[in-house]
């Protein structure tokens, strides 16, 4: 796996490609398999693109769309927002000239992966989204499985949502997927944020961090906001941190060169923590979402 040839930090807009306002790929991440696009559609707004080489997923993040994927069709009732509804969505496969039409317009994730194998373009139902919810205390996360090696068929992709309550850190313990091994897959990584403005509708922050190696040195602590992008091409990552009274989201895209598993390995220094969970209890403010839409307050 190479070296990111973009800084980890990928700021909002400064991957942007007409019409995509993110535009991470194989060839400008310095890697081989994962890529995401993010588009915003205006009213009655409309993206055609081919998938090329790649399985794609049609994620909405705001709105919903008309998906037509070769000859065939399908509508994604989407959400609000990435805080107020586990979201439907639309498997794409590689090969495919594909349109999305957004009659109220909305922006939409396109989580990709080289794929070897070509399956049919589907339909995923909200309803059918696996929501856990990890850790405990101010470790507490929810976590959207929407395409998982036991959720979802995929070639190569593996892809979830995590909300994290404002104060809460996620990603924890820190954790990596660098190796091939029995208990480790080789996977690089995409962490695609947004966070839940103020009451008054300030924007708010996060952080990531993500360190490496001897060998391999990497070293991130990076304050993220929506729009922003990390790239994990290997090494340590975690906690990504919620500042108090800000909601985080994050949208994490995985794919590697080896069977489609997701097996991490926690750093040792702080694998301990899990066993301190079994004595507290899951932050009651989760789940933030479930498939049914969250009334506005």
């Amino acid at each position: 796996m190479a070296d990111a040839r973009v800084n980890p930090v990928v700021p909002r807009g400064s991957t942007a490609a007409r019409p995509f306002d993110v535009n991470v790929n194989p060839e400008n991440a310095g890697w081989a398999h994962s890529g995401l696009r993010v588009v915003q559609l205006p009213v009655g707004g409309r993206v055609k693109f081919v998938t090329a080489g790649d399985e794609m997923l049609v994620l909405p993040l705001a709105g919903g769309c008309d998906v037509a994927c070769d000859d065939e069709r399908l509508t994604l009732t989407g959400r609000r927002s990435v805080f107020s509804r586990v979201t439907d969505f639309a498997y794409l496969p590689c090969g495919a000239e594909v349109t999305l039409r957004a009659p109220n317009g909305g922006r939409f994730a396109l989580p990709a992966a080289r794929a070897g194998r070509r399956l049919p373009f589907r339909y995923g139902p909200a309803e059918d989204v696996p929501v856990e919810l990890r850790g405990a205390g101010s470790a507490s996360r929810q976590v959207n499985n929407f395409c998982t090696p036991e959720s979802f068929e995929a070639d190569a992709l593996i892809a979830v949502e995590v909300l994290t309550p404002g104060g809460n850190w996620s990603s924890y313990p820190p954790h990596k997927h660098d190796e091939q091994s029995d208990d480790e897959s080789r996977l690089e990584e995409i962490y695609y944020f947004e966070v839940a403005p103020s009451p008054s509708g300030r924007p708010g922050c996060g952080y990531q961090r993500v360190y490496g190696h001897p060998d391999r040195p990497i070293d991130v602590c990076a304050e993220v906001r929506s729009g922003d992008v990390v790239l994990i091409p290997y090494g340590w990552h975690g906690p990504s941190m919620a500042a108090p009274g800000y909601d985080l989201y994050y949208l994490n895209v995985m794919a590697g060169p080896g069977e489609r598993r997701w097996l991490i390995r926690d750093d040792p220094a702080h694998d301990w923590v899990r066993g301190a969970w079994a004595v507290q209890r899951i932050d009651p403010r989760l789940p933030l979402t479930t498939a049914r839409e969250r009334r506005r307050t």
